[in-house]
């Protein structure tokens, strides 16, 4: 873990100058790390909260945020129990932060503009066994993390009055008519377009679904295409 904190260059990370302290990320880290016990955690947490990774006072999430998940996930499970709890608690605070927060956007490896509350999403679900294992906060996290779905196109299929898209499902689409934003990796504008599911989405199979998508062409939806909740990217907290 230490060496994952070291190789940030935590100052390089975008984040408003009144709020955001890069110094305090690596301090921060490194301590929660390396806490023994209640008192080491919760001053490395005060660090974290006070404009490392967000800024509780005030409600921000930083960029710094997503790419620390991976990290405090570590110290959940490797961590001092107290260390664990911590970093459930930030990784808390900034979902319940960044859902708010449709200005920030991050870079990922399958898109070049997400919502900072998708890309958060994102890393708790590759720990969801963690997480399930993590008592009711972790179990929260997963269920929270689960409205941020995430729409990978594999095939796109022209149709009459849009596109039929079939892929992998991420998270948990709420059914009916949505607002999404549709990303390519080489546009960092997203398109704005209204999805649906084309067949009833299956519970064996919940990461396998065909998508309706309105008002889009096929050479936009053509993949590396991903979709994400338009409600995310306008800072909704609507659900």
């Amino acid at each position: 873990m230490l060496e994952a904190i070291d190789a940030v260059n935590w100052g390089d990370l975008p984040g408003p100058r009144d709020l955001y302290e890069p110094d305090r990320v690596a301090t921060g880290l490194r301590a929660l790390a390396t806490a023994k016990g209640l008192v080491q955690a919760a001053g490395a947490g005060s660090l974290l909260a006070g404009g490392g990774l967000v800024h509780d006072h005030s409600g921000a999430v930083f960029p710094a945020a997503v790419t620390a998940a991976p990290i405090l996930l570590a110290i959940v499970r490797d961590g001092h129990p107290d260390a664990g709890a911590t970093a459930l608690g930030l990784l808390d605070d900034a979902l319940a932060f960044a859902v708010c927060d449709g200005r920030t956007r991050v870079a990922t490896s399958y898109a070049e503009a997400v919502p900072i509350c998708c890309a958060l999403a994102d890393h708790l679900r590759h720990h969801a066994g963690l997480l399930a294992a993590s008592g009711a906060e972790g179990r929260w996290l997963l269920a929270d993390a689960a409205y941020h779905w995430r729409f990978d196109v594999q095939e796109a299929v022209a149709e009459e009055d849009g596109v039929a898209a079939f892929g992998v499902l991420a998270g948990r689409f709420p059914g009916g008519t949505q607002p999404a934003e549709l990303h390519r990796a080489e546009h960092v504008t997203p398109l704005a377009v209204q999805v649906a599911p084309h067949y009833p989405l299956s519970d064996r199979s919940p990461d396998e679904a065909c998508l309706r998508i309105d008002g889009a062409r096929l050479d936009e939806v053509a993949p590396p295409a991903v979709l994400f909740p338009g409600r995310c990217g306008s800072g909704s907290a609507d659900r």
